[in-house]
């Protein structure tokens, strides 16, 4: 548990920094740096010969899906809403790793249907001044997605894990981000317009601290931790992040500058819809 509540002290952080530093920069070239850094963070603990190259091809396509398609979606979503929601529509990462992993057991509850509907509820609340745009939904849509895939990732390795307790989490960890980094490369050779690329040195210096700290130790310490807990515990822990990364947002980052009294009060009303989607969960994670 305790590496999960380091990372999501770290993450909280994360979320503001994008928004704020990185706006403008091509969504998919920031994911596949990130990984690329969290890649080389840890190759020189790769162990391909001790984990086999069947498992190096799971964990790669692990990786792909966990991060890869999570940061391409993650990343794409703050094109379309702020920092501060785009931590919010995060929170119902944990009902997915309960539903994920359920499924994988053959099991099903419908409560989780209506904590999805009632998550759709809480979003359409924070916009309810007017009908929420195309965008609004399009940042809420990828989100989602990106937590199905985080979540699956999660629980695909837990699960992977504990069929190889001999195997050290650091010594096939390289090949999860490098899964994601391909996926990510892929996106970002056919999508990034590279002749209107242009970084700054301070956008360099945040895309290496998210890459190699925020991705690579982050995801690191998630991933074992998660190794180490229980489905109900990891899919708790999901949601440490999200308050905290809210009010980093809002208050360190001065996106609550830009937000109203009336916003705000939106804010509080759907974000007790969505908290209320995953509470309606719960009993099942326990």
């Amino acid at each position: 548990m305790i590496y999960l509540a380091l990372v999501s002290l770290l993450w909280a952080f994360s979320f503001g920094l994008i928004g704020s530093a990185l706006t403008g920069v091509d969504p998919f070239f920031v994911a596949t740096v990130r990984l690329g850094c969290a890649t080389l963070l840890f190759l020189p603990w790769l162990r391909i010969k001790v984990i086999g190259k069947y498992d190096c091809l799971r964990l790669s396509s692990m990786g792909a899906i966990q991060f890869g398609v999570m940061y391409v979606c993650y990343m794409k979503a703050f094109q379309y809403i702020p920092s501060h929601l785009v931590a919010l529509f995060s929170v119902l990462t944990p009902v997915y790793v309960v539903l994920i992993n359920d499924a994988r057991q053959n099991q099903f509850s419908r409560r989780y249907l209506f904590a999805a509907l009632l998550s759709v509820a809480g979003a359409a609340t924070i916009k309810a001044q007017g009908m929420p745009t195309g965008d609004f939904w399009m940042g809420f849509g990828l989100m989602q997605i990106a937590g199905i895939s985080f979540a699956y990732g999660q629980v695909a390795y837990r699960d992977w894990k504990r069929q190889h307790i001999e195997i050290k989490d650091r010594d096939g960890f390289s090949l999860l981000t490098f899964g994601g980094m391909i996926l990510a490369g892929i996106f970002s050779c056919i999508w990034t317009d590279w002749n209107t690329l242009e970084i700054t040195p301070f956008q360099w210096k945040s895309i290496l601290y998210l890459g190699f700290v925020a991705s690579g130790l982050g995801f690191f310490l998630w991933n074992k931790g998660a190794s180490k807990s229980s489905p109900g515990t990891l899919a708790a822990f999901n949601n440490a992040v999200v308050p905290l990364a809210v009010l980093c947002s809002l208050f360190i980052f001065g996106e609550i500058e830009n937000t109203g009294n009336e916003s705000l009060i939106r804010l509080a009303i759907g974000s007790a819809l969505i908290i209320s989607a995953v509470m309606s969960a719960r009993k099942k994670t326990a």
